[in-house]
């Protein structure tokens, strides 16, 4: 067993498990940059580790995978330089270079980026009090590309444009029937589910997976952008300077909700 020390994130290899733990539970486990930047290079460092045959991404506590952004953080500009810092997909695109399965381990919220991150992983395994949703649209957060795109893979053209453009919410069993879980298990028999589905990853060939995987990734490469936010700097390139954006975060952390008439054109 081992253990690399992260300043957001728990990180442990046994038995051929790599077991990622966003750790800020009293956040909800939102995702600031620092969270964003470790949760790269741990996959990364996964993916290289040979001991590793899959790797399981989950949040400390039972309340939340993860809430999404740090919504106090993006308020103070963290999002602000993104295109040139940043940039959320790069923890997707370790997830789909990592070479290994990446099994999502959903309890309580996955919102916003907890939830694009859970049905862009390569299986997702939820307890019965998960719920999945977009927030974006709802504290002026926008998120772009393919990692909007492919959820109409994963769910249906009509139920992505639903769930990213009324930002509801869904329950395990929703998710599960809209194809954003594989299985929904008791939270208290969770951890047993998530063992069984890795031993049966680490009992097939490895380099087999590796193939599997990187066939099922190349079905969408298309989908990639030609720059990283590509569609943000083309629409609206002062986007987070804007007070149509202060307004999302400001609503957020005020506990009311949020004015956009103001910003209709």
């Amino acid at each position: 067993m081992s253990e690399e020390k992260f300043e957001d994130l728990l990180y442990e290899t046994k038995d051929g498990v790599a077991t990622i733990t966003i750790n800020r539970p009293d956040r909800l486990n939102a995702l600031r940059g620092i969270t964003m930047a470790e949760l790269a290079a741990a996959i990364e460092l996964a993916g290289h580790d040979k001991t590793v045959g899959v790797i399981v991404l989950t949040g400390a506590g039972e309340r939340a995978f993860s809430a999404g952004g740090d919504v106090k953080w993006e308020k103070e500009g963290g999002l602000a330089e993104r295109h040139m810092t940043v940039n959320p997909r790069g923890v997707h695109e370790a997830v789909r270079h990592s070479g290994k399965p990446v099994i999502c381990v959903v309890k309580g919220y996955a919102i916003g980026m907890g939830n694009h991150l859970a049905y862009c992983c390569d299986m997702t395994i939820a307890a019965d009090n998960a719920i999945f949703g977009q927030n974006g649209p709802r504290v002026g957060s926008p998120a772009e590309g393919w990692i909007i795109s492919y959820a109409t893979r994963v769910v249906g053209a009509k139920k992505a444009r639903e769930m990213w453009m009324l930002c509801r919410r869904y329950s395990a069993q929703e998710a599960l029937e809209m194809g954003i879980c594989n299985m929904v298990v008791p939270l208290d028999e969770l951890d047993e589910e998530v063992a069984k589905v890795c031993q049966e990853v680490l009992s097939l060939s490895p380099t087999c997976l590796r193939i599997v995987k990187a066939s099922f990734d190349s079905d969408i490469d298309y989908l990639r952008d030609p720059a990283p936010n590509h569609f943000q700097m083309m629409i609206a390139p002062d986007y987070f300077s804007t007070e149509e954006s202060k307004e999302g975060a400001n609503a957020f952390l005020e506990k009311r909700k949020p004015d956009f008439m103001q910003f209709r054109r």
